[in-house]
């Protein structure tokens, strides 16, 4: 499935779970030798009264805390199976609220946005609204924000000028982030309408970043620069995101599915699994 381009593996492990390891995970993560995906979504038994469990995988076999798209592809998928209009997902983040929208379009609230710099995490005591990234000053100073995973937002003039590949493996693990990070640039396209471009943690760049489009309005409403709706772009296309006044921050957007069918994990990766 995808959201934007920003594509998942999704398995249902809730009548057996695969049980997969790194190995497995890497090999399937392979664009050229297994299937490729930018997070691998597994749905297990609900642990805390929700309707499901998802588990989030990155393609390096770390597990993630939150996946924006990711959660919408799989809100979908589940309220579909269930004839629902609206679904409770779990997370190791907390319990996501998911609904449909008008126009098959999928809304998640993603939970509240974090912005203590013990909650995001930082390496030291900073004001994230204004954090000085040493070796990057020229960038100038970052807006820190916990979606469910750490990010840093970067406001420039032009973020297609940015060296996305250069810059953003470097300060995604730069010394001032101890859990690494999601790392985005932002600029201006018109009132309420934000282009981003995102680094992801341990995926690299990737089409669109559910919760790296949440920071990033709430990053743009710390700064002044938007109301609390705003429409971010991102190379895959648009996501709606309102930071609601109780601190919640809701996300709006499409999903799709690829292809379905069957992995011989055998095959891929023998006995690595």
């Amino acid at each position: 499935m995808h959201g934007l381009g920003n594509d998942f593996v999704v398995v249902d492990g809730r009548v057996r779970d695969p049980g997969l390891g790194e190995a497995a995970y890497r090999a399937i993560g392979d664009r050229r030798r297994g299937v490729g995906y930018d997070q691998f979504l597994t749905l297990l038994p609900a642990r805390s009264g929700g309707d499901v469990f998802m588990q989030i995988q990155n393609p390096d076999g770390s597990e993630a805390g939150a996946c924006g798209n990711g959660t919408r592809c799989v809100a979908a998928l589940v309220m579909d199976e269930l004839g629902r209009e609206d679904l409770a997902l779990e997370t190791i983040a907390g319990t996501l609220m998911c609904k449909r929208a008008e126009d098959g379009l999928v809304t998640v609230d993603m939970g509240p946005a974090r912005l203590d710099w013990r909650e995001i995490p930082l390496a030291a005591d900073a004001d994230t609204a204004t954090i000085p990234v040493p070796g990057f000053e020229g960038l100038g100073p970052a807006v820190g924000v916990n979606m469910g995973n750490p990010h840093l937002v970067f406001f420039v003039e032009d973020a297609e000028a940015v060296d996305l590949a250069k810059i953003g493996p470097k300060i995604e693990h730069h010394p001032i982030l101890p859990d690494r990070g999601n790392i985005e640039f932002v600029s201006p396209l018109g009132v309420d309408h934000l282009r981003m471009r995102v680094w992801e943690r341990s995926a690299g760049i990737t089409q669109a970043c559910g919760s790296g489009a949440c920071a990033v309005g709430v990053a743009a409403i710390r700064r002044g620069l938007t109301g609390r709706t705003v429409t971010v772009t991102l190379d895959g296309g648009d996501l709606k995101v309102f930071w609601r006044p109780d601190g919640h921050v809701e996300m709006t957007g499409p999903v799709a599915t690829s292809y379905t069918g069957t992995l011989d994990l055998a095959d891929l990766v023998g006995s690595r699994r």
